[in-house]
């Protein structure tokens, strides 16, 4: 049960994402590359077919057969940067889903899919937007919605929903508005890790510490985009919304009475001087994951990586959980989690987030204490 860290983190990648339909040997497809094109689509997207539509999209369209229509909607090409050839064959798939009622409102999906392009297989975000209509407007007459679509990267619904406010059926900005603000999606949306992780280098782990440790940070000496990028970061790593809203706040609240506690990056040096800076072996384990697909200019991988980083440290807190659970009835679980804690080298951070969560439970308060002492003990043990 207790395996190195470092084979748990290959074993992580075996494990199925929510909302991703990839598996791990596509993942690793991308790794090969040395560097990954983007790409975005955007189409308008009827339920039912009319004239005055067609007219309307017609206005965009900049391509000859760029509309694709099934029984109950058509799908009009707005603006694309994929190759010729490969932009039908992504509408064909869009299509698919489409009809299978796979794509929802404002909620964007990632697939893998195949097409005409360098990279053969490029990581696909898609995402309907559904335009507010007036009560009284009827159904067909030039109302639609429109599907878009950013290849080679991941978590864009924040992104894509600041295009739905320059968006309508005429699309008199699409020059102007819309293409630059599609055009800047991969750098704006993906690049951010890669940058951060480019920027900190080796460091990256206290970053890791800190996001999961819920440590407040502060950057000096770098732009506002810099600035964005580690917050950003530090957001995409914390369990944020996945564990409970109270034990975040006793925790936010905890770390804010100890400002000795506050992460420091100052980046007026290169590379950066980190003061407070606090790991443990958890996260220094996934330093080389993170080098090496930011050697390769890999964010799809990046993301990827972060994403299993996280799932990694939720199932450790689960387990932690339920071994406490056990514990208070079993002197040999209250064993099972000492050799747990010891074993999985991210101690500190899940009997943190177990003291928060646990607080009014005096029991498993009692418990914790015995494995915060345990946990003491080892250090100071190999201190010497």
């Amino acid at each position: 049960m207790f395996t190195s860290q470092t084979s748990s983190i290959q074993d992580s990648f075996d494990v199925e994402e929510k909302d991703t339909d990839f598996d791990n040997e596509e993942i690793m497809a991308y790794n090969q590359k040395t560097q990954l094109n983007c790409y975005y689509s955007i189409y308008f997207y009827q339920s039912t077919r009319s004239e005055a539509a067609d007219v309307k999209v017609a206005r965009s369209h900049r391509r000859t057969e760029s509309t694709t229509s099934e029984d109950d909607f058509s799908l009009s090409l707005v603006d694309s940067s994929l190759p010729p050839e490969a932009e039908p064959e992504l509408r064909c798939y869009i299509s698919r889903r489409l009809s299978k009622g796979a794509l929802l409102g404002g909620m964007g999906n990632i697939a893998t899919v195949e097409l005409s392009v360098p990279e053969q297989a490029v990581g696909c975000y898609c995402c309907l937007l559904e335009q507010e209509r007036s009560p009284d407007q009827v159904e067909g007459e030039g109302n639609g919605d429109y599907v878009v679509c950013f290849l080679g990267g991941l978590e864009l619904d924040k992104y894509v929903q600041g295009l739905k406010d320059s968006l309508s059926p005429e699309l008199p900005n699409l020059e102007t508005e819309i293409r630059p603000y599609l055009s800047r999606w991969y750098e704006e949306s993906v690049m951010h890790i890669h940058r951060v992780v480019q920027l900190v280098q080796g460091n990256i782990s206290y970053l890791l510490h800190a996001a999961l440790s819920h440590t407040h940070m502060e950057v000096t000496g770098a732009d506002e985009r810099t600035k964005a990028d580690v917050a950003r970061f530090i957001k995409a790593a914390s369990l944020q919304g996945l564990v409970q809203e109270d034990t975040t706040a006793s925790l936010c609240k905890a770390i804010s009475e100890d400002s000795r506690s506050e992460l420091m990056i100052d980046c007026s040096s290169s590379p950066p001087t980190i003061t407070n800076a606090v790991s443990n072996r958890f996260c220094d384990d996934w330093i080389q994951a993170f080098l090496n697909a930011a050697e390769r200019s890999n964010p799809f991988l990046l993301r990827q990586i972060l994403e299993n980083f996280k799932l990694k440290a939720i199932q450790d807190m689960n387990n932690l959980k339920r071994f406490i659970r056990q514990a208070e009835m079993s002197h040999y679980a209250l064993f099972r989690c000492c050799l747990f804690l010891q074993g999985c080298g991210n101690g500190d951070v899940l009997l943190q987030n177990a003291r928060a969560e646990h607080s009014g439970m005096a029991e498993a308060c009692s418990i914790i204490r015995v494995l915060e002492e345990f946990l003491s003990e080892q250090a100071q043990g190999a201190a010497h």
